[in-house]
């Protein structure tokens, strides 16, 4: 799972289903004129509330939240776990504002509690399931909702695709001065014989080798998409063989016409065939 992945509009989901929670506390119900010491019961005191409102808000807003974060979408009877969260939180709406015209069906057996209003906690859960499943329907087409939950860090200058590190301390590759050598130049060896590669004496020394050939147009370079979009494979296959997420950057290794080839984090390379609104690091 990548948090990176997750839009404004999962924030606003996961804002919703925590209001749901605490609401959950709080009455069912009050009655006009009883005194603060009665005993009114919360949303858990109330089968019908706790199914049908407080549990699928939660399951359905966690649904959303998981499909957006896995890197391949999930599905179950043909459908992505998206569309059953969404599914779920539209329920727990439609059952909250039907429990706000009768908070106390599930007591009032007898007709006994007339002067009953929806109390706190049906409130608050109405409008928490509200705001969720506006945000679960409204985020795939509302532009800033699908903006990145989590900013992506400014990654560091890219070296060239295949390059290596360079040398340093501590780097396995880099070749060690010997003491007294001067920079730039290979040192003296024990016993007085010259350093592998360092030209006997009187002997001629061989032309330097020929510098690398200058790149082309192209330079590799890390880029990051604006909204999750599918890698496919070098060969043409239609079926993409994994998900760019928003929010985590990759690195562009070769530009095919309109397309880019990218690798990702794990070493995989595919083509990118949507290219419009990335972002380069």
């Amino acid at each position: 799972m990548n948090i990176r992945s997750l839009t404004r509009g999962d924030g606003v989901v996961i804002g919703a289903a925590v209001l749901l929670l605490i609401a959950s506390f709080l009455d069912i119900y009050s009655i006009e004129g009883a005194p603060d010491s009665a005993d009114i019961p919360t949303l858990w005191g109330s089968g019908p509330v706790v199914f049908g409102v407080v549990l699928a808000g939660v399951i359905g807003a966690a649904l959303v939240v998981v499909s957006h974060a896995m890197p391949q979408p999930r599905k179950v009877a043909g459908l992505d776990l998206g569309q059953f969260g969404i599914a779920f939180t539209v329920f727990a709406a439609w059952c909250a504002l039907g429990n706000i015209f009768d908070p106390a069906g599930a007591f009032d057996n007898d007709g006994g509690l007339d002067n009953v209003s929806a109390g706190m906690g049906l409130i608050l859960a109405l409008i928490a399931t509200l705001v969720m499943a506006a945000a679960a329907v409204a985020t795939p087409l509302v532009p800033a909702l699908k903006g990145s939950l989590v900013p992506a860090a400014r990654p560091a200058a890219p070296q060239p695709y295949g390059g290596q590190p360079q040398g340093g301390y501590g780097y396995p590759g880099a070749q060690q001065q010997p003491y007294g050598a001067q920079p730039g130049q290979p040192g003296p060896s024990f016993g007085g014989q010259p350093q592998p590669g360092q030209p006997q004496p009187g002997q001629p020394q061989a032309p330097q080798q020929a510098q690398a050939q200058p790149a082309g147009d192209f330079s590799p370079f890390w880029f990051a998409v604006p909204v999750p979009r599918p890698l496919f494979a070098e060969d043409g296959s239609p079926t993409p063989i994994a998900e760019l997420a928003p929010g985590t950057w990759y690195l562009a290794v070769e530009q095919r016409g309109a397309n880019l080839v990218a690798q990702t984090q794990d070493g995989r390379r595919g083509v990118l065939q949507d290219t419009s609104g990335i972002q380069r690091g």
